[in-house]
């Protein structure tokens, strides 16, 4: 065995605003014969609504760098109690050795479920295995060029655009007894790739298999796939048609800050002047995909040492190119190129200032700061602490991924977006 890591964050999920002193007790999901053992019992959340520095069982790395029938990461239960919410139960979170793991846990509040309708004071999420451990439908092959949709209404930009959220059907297309899920975009990019390979693999791995899923999601969305068929979402959780999305699943470091590095970054395949490749997959190993990348095959060719463009331009073609979607739906204020920091001044900086001293109503760890345009250490103190926080490197500076995530935070806290968004 090897230490793995875990950090619980723990929100309203009425306002997004972190819970202090929530009990959070964390259960090791047992083998076949076993029982299931309490790890941690009775710990309480802090002001910014986390419990940190946990450490945790995780098999040996070995398991994750090559097909193992051992599954390669421990699960473990994670409760949490809170007077006036219901208890929430994460079933299934899952902790790879030397890779920080963050379990996000929304809290419904009582009162206003109890106001609607009745319901149970437990809400229960199962989580279920990474899809290169479990068994999953293969993936149907497709197009990977799609005919944009007629003029009956839709709207089909000029250039891609990354959407506030992304509406996922948790089922089969024509299952009209799933359920919807908004879910912004980060993270739900974050959630397929945190299901669908190892967080232990190389960074450069890492780099193509979420540019990969970046391009296909938007690609679900330029084309309005789904909504031009008279759907009402963007994308589904099937395996056969789209990408793994696991409801409250946790994701890992590793993992999430190359999604805040490169969350706008997509290939296309000429001569196609402006659809993102739908950039099909598969593992490789149980499904084969002949012209298409496969996970394993990506895992070796990041151990050879190829960076991410090698290893895509490998599996779908030198003729590939990398684009940045220029606009970002739902931002306040877009990233302005260059990194801010010690030395800084001018708009940007106080627009960083604003939203860093309204982000701290919630997460009053992170100190207030004058908002007068200069970036001094006050600044970079706030912003190192907001950094450690959210699961990015603490570097004090305000780079394109802290720029965004900061974006995030506050329109969440502040509730300046729609109740109702519209992709």
């Amino acid at each position: 065995m090897q230490d793995g890591f875990l950090t619980v964050s723990v929100i309203d999920s009425s306002t997004n605003r972190p819970i202090e002193n929530a009990t959070v007790n964390i259960y090791k999901n047992p083998e076949s014969g076993e029982r299931q053992t309490q790890i941690y019992q009775n710990l309480k959340t802090d002001n910014s609504g986390q419990v940190t520095g946990l450490t945790l069982d995780a098999p040996d790395i070995q398991y994750s760098q090559q097909p193992s029938d051992v599954r390669p990461y421990s699960q473990y239960t994670v409760e949490v109690i809170s007077d006036g919410y219901e208890t929430a139960i994460i079933d299934g979170t899952q902790v790879f050795p030397t890779v920080e793991a963050r379990q996000n846990v929304p809290l419904n509040s009582q009162s206003r479920r109890r106001h609607f309708y009745y319901r149970q004071n437990e809400n229960v999420y199962d989580i279920g295995d990474n899809t290169l451990y479990g068994t999953y439908p293969p993936k149907i092959p497709e197009s990977d060029l799609k005919p944009l949709p007629a003029p009956t209404g839709f709207v089909v930009l000029d250039n891609p655009v990354i959407p506030e959220f992304v509406v996922v059907h948790d089922g089969l297309p024509n299952d009209n007894s799933a359920q919807n899920y908004w879910i912004p975009f980060k993270d739900y990019i974050k959630n397929v790739a945190s299901s669908e390979i190892y967080s232990t693999w190389p960074e450069q791995t890492i780099y193509a298999n979420v540019i990969a899923i970046i391009s296909f999601t938007l690609n679900r969305v330029f084309t309005e796939w789904y909504r031009s068929k008279g759907l009402n979402f963007t994308i589904t959780s099937s395996t056969a048609y789209d990408h793994k999305f696991i409801n409250n699943r946790n994701f890992f470091d590793t993992i999430g800050v190359v999604v805040d590095n490169i969350f706008n970054t997509f290939i296309k395949r000429p001569p196609s002047a402006r659809q993102p490749l739908l950039a099909q997959y598969c593992d490789g190993k149980k499904s084969q995909c002949p012209n298409q990348m496969t996970q394993w095959g990506s895992k070796d060719l990041g151990d050879q040492g190829m960076d991410y463009e090698s290893i895509l331009k490998y599996f779908y073609g030198d003729e590939i190119v990398f684009e940045e979607a220029p606009i970002v739906s739902g931002v306040p204020v877009s990233f302005p190129g260059d990194t801010l920091q010690v030395g800084s001044s001018g708009k940007y900086v106080r627009t960083i200032q604003n939203q860093l001293n309204a982000i701290s109503k919630s997460y009053p760890a992170i100190p207030k700061i004058k908002e007068d345009g200069i970036y001094g250490n006050s600044t970079a103190e706030a912003v190192s602490t907001f950094q450690g926080i959210f699961g990015l490197p603490k570097s004090g500076i305000v780079d394109f991924k802290t720029w965004y995530e900061i974006s995030r935070v506050y329109v969440a806290v502040t509730k300046i977006a729609s109740l109702n968004p519209t992709i």
